[in-house]
């Protein structure tokens, strides 16, 4: 895409890591969700850069042409934020601000919460910053929403990555798809003798936020690595809660930007509206609550211009 470069670096983790980069200025790290990569970021990596930005969106562990170890243990939210630090590291800047989506979300709040020297600011898109679980999260969600909450059922070894690669290009179109806004707002636990992937029908057409040539590229970029990379982020909450005890209710004092479409599952689950609207009382340096009415999960792909003029605000108010 024009304006954007690639490029492999090596960060001191040893991880090869993959990143798109575009402009020059103060570093904006841009992480992105499942099941995305750098692709996620095109329309905010050239807006950042003409507003003065060194916007860099790596290919996180086990993702696209990054790709990652085969242990499920090396997976851990300990791992990623050391990815994000060694990154910063890695581009020669002492300080970024980390932007992320989805599950790069809780990536970066962990990098703002544990490592507040490294960050200017961390700015976070469809998931809220929340307080650690009294207990492991798996057996809370189970609890909650059933043995087949999607959560749940990507503990399975083997099962998930097996549907998903049976069709990629089928996989990409329904769950990008399927969590629009442009859909209906789905419950996502598995149907009965279905999996994640029949909880969003094929659709007749695509919204108008995405194309078939999108589509490939997701594709493409996961041609080498696949998905069990990805998943093993799921396969890691319960580790992720033990070892983050001791920084069970640490506030995140790092100024903070939190954005989210009103129709994204994400915050259409019971509870969640609270959780945020109580966010500050844990993220004492939120400055901002953008809702973008009509808008799904995918925030930056659906919503480009509305994403990138907060995130430019709020980069420049820093």
């Amino acid at each position: 895409m024009t304006g954007i470069t690639h490029r492999f670096v090596e960060p001191a983790t040893g991880l090869r890591t993959h990143v798109a980069e575009a402009g020059e200025g103060p570093l904006v790290v841009l992480l992105h969700g499942f099941p995305e990569c750098w692709y996620s970021w095109r329309h905010q990596l050239t807006a950042l850069a003409d507003a003065g930005f060194h916007a860099v969106a790596p290919d996180q562990r086990g993702y696209a042409r990054t790709g990652g170890p085969s242990e499920v243990d090396k997976y851990t939210i300990l791992h990623l934020v050391g990815d994000v630090i060694a990154l910063i590291d890695a581009l020669g800047e002492e300080q970024a601000v980390v932007v992320g989506h989805d599950w790069g979300a809780p990536v970066a709040w962990a990098t703002a919460q544990l490592r507040p020297d490294r960050l200017r600011g961390v700015a976070a898109l469809s998931v809220p910053h929340r307080r650690r679980t009294a207990g492991p999260p798996v057996e809370l969600m189970r609890r909650a929403y059933g043995d087949r909450y999607y959560m749940v059922q990507f503990q399975r070894p083997g099962a998930p990555e097996a549907e998903f690669d049976r069709d990629r290009a089928d996989t990409f179109r329904r769950a990008l798809a399927g969590s629009s806004g442009d859909g209906p707002v789905r419950t996502p636990v598995y149907p009965e003798d279905g999996g994640f992937l029949d909880i969003s029908p094929a659709p007749d057409k695509l919204p108008g936020w995405l194309t078939e040539d999108d589509i490939a590229v997701f594709v493409e970029e996961y041609a080498e690595s696949g998905f069990t990379g990805p998943l093993n982020w799921y396969r890691n909450l319960d580790r992720n809660w033990e070892l983050t005890a001791a920084w069970h209710d640490a506030p995140i004092r790092t100024p903070a930007l939190y954005i989210a479409g009103d129709r994204d599952p994400v915050v259409t689950t019971p509870g969640a509206r609270k959780a945020i609207d109580l966010m500050h009382t844990i993220v004492p340096g939120l400055r901002d609550t953008v809702w973008l009415p009509g808008c799904g999960h995918w925030t930056q792909q659906e919503r480009p211009a509305e994403v990138n003029d907060a995130l430019i605000g709020f980069l420049r108010g820093l």
